[in-house]
C-alpha cells in the first residue's frame, strides 16, 4: 500500500498469537494485491476495466464497495470511491485492512493490539493492567512535534486516523471538482472505535474545510476530532478533551 505497517501485540498464547500475526500480515499483502489501483492485474483494476464482474471478485471486494457506498452516503458525497470517474476505493481500503488485521489478533487471544498503518492506528484491548494505549498526533506545522496525545483509557476499541498534507502533499481530492481539495486545513485527526470509518471521516472532513467539516463531525455518533488550519488555528469537537492525556 506504499506505506509502513507496525504491530504491537500483548498477551495471549504465544503460538496462537504468532500464527495470527502471520495471518494478519498475509491479509495486508492480499488486500494490496486485490485493491491496488497501481497494479494492472489487481481485481479492482480489472473490475474497473470491465474485465471482471463483482460476482467474480473475492467477497472482500463487495464488502469494501458496500462500506464505501455507505461512507459516501453519510458524508453527502464528500467521500467518494471514485477518482476521475474511475472506480477507486483506496480511500477506505487501508483503514479497513488495518482494522481487520487487528481483529484477527484479538480473536486469537491477544489482550492488547496496536496496529499502525502509515500513521493510522487501530487499538484493541490494552497493553497492560491500568495502562491504556496512547497515540501521539503529529503537529503538521512543527515537524517532530506533537499536536496532541490521544488516550484509549476506558475504551476496548479505539482508532486514530489523520488526513492532511504534511506527509503526502495535496493528495486529497474534492469529489465535486475532481481536483485537489483546496481548504483552510492542513490536518484532520478523527478518533472513533473503528478505523474503517475514522479514515473515511478524516478524508471527507478535510475536503469540506474546517467550518463545515467540524460541524459535520460533531453530528456523527462516537466521533471526536482535532482540526488544524494552515493559519495554526486548532479546532476540536466537544468531547475530544475526554480522550486527551
Amino acid at each position: 500500500m506504499g506505506t509502513v505497517f507496525s504491530f504491537d501485540v500483548r498477551g495471549g498464547e504465544p503460538g496462537a498469537v504468532r500464527a495470527a500475526l502471520e495471518e494478519a500480515v498475509a491479509g495486508l499483502h492480499r488486500a494490496d494485491e486485490v485493491f491496488s489501483t497501481y497494479r494492472e492485474d489487481s481485481q479492482i483494476s480489472r473490475l474497473a476495466r470491465g474485465e471482471l464482474t463483482l460476482a467474480e471478485c473475492d467477497p472482500e471486494v463487495a464488502e469494501v464497495l458496500e462500506l464505501a457506498a455507505e461512507a459516501e452516503r453519510v458524508s453527502d458525497g464528500w467521500f467518494s470511491p471514485r477518482y476521475e470517474g474511475r472506480l477507486d476505493p483506496t480511500g477506505i481500503v487501508k483503514g479497513w485492512a488495518v482494522e481487520r488485521a487487528a481483529r484477527v489478533l484479538a480473536a486469537a487471544g491477544a489482550t492488547g493490539v496496536n496496529v499502525n498503518g502509515g500513521g493510522d492506528v487501530q487499538l484493541l484491548g490494552a497493553p497492560g493492567e491500568d495502562r491504556p494505549w496512547r497515540v501521539g498526533v503529529a503537529d503538521p506545522l512543527r515537524p517532530g512535534g506533537l499536536a496532541a496525545v490521544v488516550s484509549a483509557a476506558g475504551a476496548r476499541e479505539l482508532s486514530v486516523a489523520t488526513s492532511g498534507t504534511a506527509e503526502r502533499g495535496a493528495h486529497i481530492v474534492d469529489p465535486a471538482t475532481g481536483r485537489s481539495a483546496v481548504t483552510d486545513l492542513v490536518a484532520v485527526t478523527v478518533v472513533t472505535p473503528s478505523l474503517t470509518w475514522g479514515d473515511c471521516w478524516a478524508t471527507a472532513a478535510f475536503a469540506m474545510g474546517s467550518r463545515e467539516g467540524l460541524a459535520w463531525l460533531e453530528s456523527l455518533p462516537d466521533v471526536e476530532a482535532l482540526l488544524i488550519t494552515a493559519g495554526d488555528e486548532v479546532r476540536w469537537t466537544g468531547g475530544l478533551a475526554e480522550r486527551l492525556g
